[in-house]
């Protein structure tokens, strides 16, 4: 009994041994780290053999790039480094060589800051490329060869390259590129949710349901576009698991998808189409939900995991505003508008910011008398011989139309610049002829190269696989997706990848901020101008 009594008494003790053991052990499992000067995730977790995904996961408040003397939580395990015993020949060896490099870092840093008295200059990162570089700077590849001439033996990482001349007195500011990087056996699972409304297609021809919804086709080109992402990023070594849902358009499916599928095994929800399903979606579940295409109610959502792809209204309008105050010097600007609550609003928003800017001092507005404004009215201010800028804040049909008939036919060495944050409808029953002659310059969330590799490609791969040119959606679908599933391989959190810098896809520029509400808004958009010749011109 006393023997048996003793081995329960050994036996609870050893428990307890054990147990304060691993307690100790865990208690030591990992501990903090100070990021130097330099650092970054991926190199600290290379130092470290464990995966960047891995360390960020055990920091999920820090980005790729931490700041210096930031604090992270690392395992407990040494940090691989060039360590030598004080004095010994091998540490004059290893303070040589970083004398030498940071020799090297020096001339570096003054040969850069010397470029930038003239130039606009960049450092080619890992996975750079032409078409990010030009799409991002809107410069030629040949121009970057002109200035670059090692260029024409291709890019390298690290070279230091002047991207174009600066115009006394220019503002440069700083741009930041989003730079693709994979991480290394990353996999990726995905649900896109949109409104097939596949039911309908097995009661009605199918054939009729795509002749007369404009939704059908909507939606069936932005999955096929998707799709064309999806087998892209594969090719790239990237598993990516795809899991499709039919929303259908009858209130209560996104509720049954919800509660019959953990939503959550996912990395993002690409979907649903429907801002009030979005919303649903959004406050139940803890990934992303990208929403992708616009909505008049978007800007009224407050889902923190929403992630917003196409641009607000009011950010066209902005985006315009603070082109013309970068580049009008002197001359005329005159806003016309409707006389409409909206038209008046954005007259005297972008009256009062322009008139804030140094070079502007006057700022003219014109509205309909009896619902139209006579061509004497535009002669009166317009002035011959210096920039004439017109700024069509409406999309009502027939004053664009009039204005636009009034400005084509004008004096000699009378001559105007149409502007415009509204291109819409009424734009589009316009001669593209007159759009010329005007000059017609507008803010857009899209902007296609044609003759760009990356365009020819898709289009190929597109029409290969559906035997028809890509349409809007089509392009659309694929660049969401494509941007979304790129950044998640990096294997940092989606949201904190916004931070490190704007992305050219196809046709779309991604280049995201985050609200007080931390839903993430895309604000990416062009500034294109009608040419003589029908051709557009990429202003910004």
């Amino acid at each position: 009994m006393g023997i048996m009594y003793m081995k329960h008494v050994k036996f609870f003790v050893f428990l307890c041994i054990l147990t304060f053991t691993v307690s100790c052990g865990q208690q030591k499992k990992y501990v903090q780290y100070k990021v130097k000067e330099g650092e970054t995730m991926r190199g600290i977790a290379q130092r470290l053999d464990m995966k960047t995904k891995d360390l960020l996961r055990l920091n999920p408040d820090v980005g790729r790039n931490p700041g210096v003397n930031s604090v992270i939580v690392i395992p407990n395990k040494k940090i691989k480094a060039e360590t030598t015993t004080k004095g010994s020949k091998a540490d004059e060896v290893v303070k040589t060589t970083a004398d030498k490099a940071s020799a090297l870092k020096d001339k570096k840093d003054k040969d850069i800051a010397a470029l930038k008295k003239n130039f606009v200059v960049y450092e080619v990162k890992k996975g750079d490329t032409f078409y990010s570089l030009t799409r991002f700077y809107n410069v030629t590849q040949e121009e970057l060869i002109t200035l670059n001439p090692v260029l024409s033996e291709g890019l390298k990482v690290g070279q230091v390259i002047k991207i174009k001349g600066i115009e006394e007195g220019e503002e440069v500011l700083e741009n930041h590129i989003y730079e693709d990087v994979i991480e290394e056996d990353i996999s990726l699972k995905v649900a896109l949710l949109l409104p097939f409304k596949a039911q309908e297609y097995n009661t009605v021809d199918a054939k009729d349901i795509f002749q007369k919804s404009k939704l059908a086709n909507m939606v069936t080109d932005f999955y096929l576009g998707a799709k064309i992402a999806v087998d892209s990023i594969r090719k790239q070594g990237i598993q990516v698991d795809l899991n499709v849902f039919d929303t259908q358009k009858n209130g209560t499916e996104i509720r049954t998808i919800l509660a019959q599928n953990d939503l959550n095994k996912n990395d993002v929800i690409i979907g649903p189409l429907y801002s009030e399903e979005a919303e649903i979606v959004a406050h139940k579940v803890k990934v992303p939900v990208v929403f992708p295409f616009y909505s008049t109610k978007q800007s009224k959502f407050s889902a923190s995991s929403l992630i917003k792809t196409s641009p607000e209204k009011k950010v066209f309008r902005e985006e315009l505003t603070s082109y013309i105050k970068e580049n009008f010097t002197k001359g005329n600007l005159i806003l016309v508008g409707d006389g409409k609550a909206d038209s008046n609003i954005s007259n005297a928003v972008i009256k009062q910011s322009l008139q804030s800017h140094d070079s502007i001092s006057v700022v003219h507005i014109l509205k309909p008398t009896k619902g139209y404004i006579a061509k004497k009215r535009f002669l009166e201010i317009l002035k011959p011989n210096e920039d004439n800028w017109i700024i069509l804040t409406s999309g009502n049909t027939v004053l664009v139309a009039d204005a636009i008939n009034s400005l084509i036919s004008l004096p000699e060495k009378t001559s105007v610049q149409v502007f415009t944050f509204n291109k819409g409808a009424a734009f589009d029953k316009i001669a593209n002829l007159k759009l010329a002659k005007i000059n017609l310059t507008y803010v857009s969330d899209e902007y296609v190269n044609e003759a760009s590799a990356s365009t020819q490609l898709f289009n190929k791969q597109y029409f290969s696989k559906n035997n028809a040119m890509p349409s809007f959606y089509a392009t659309k679908g694929f660049d969401i997706t494509y941007d979304i599933l790129i950044r998640l391989a990096s294997g940092d959190d989606l949201k904190n990848t916004f931070k490190e810098g704007a992305s050219f896809r196809i046709e779309s520029k991604f280049d995201y901020t985050d609200k007080s509400t931390g839903i993430s808004e895309n604000k990416g958009l062009f500034i294109v101008k009608y040419n003589n010749d029908l051709s557009l011109t990429r202003l910004k």
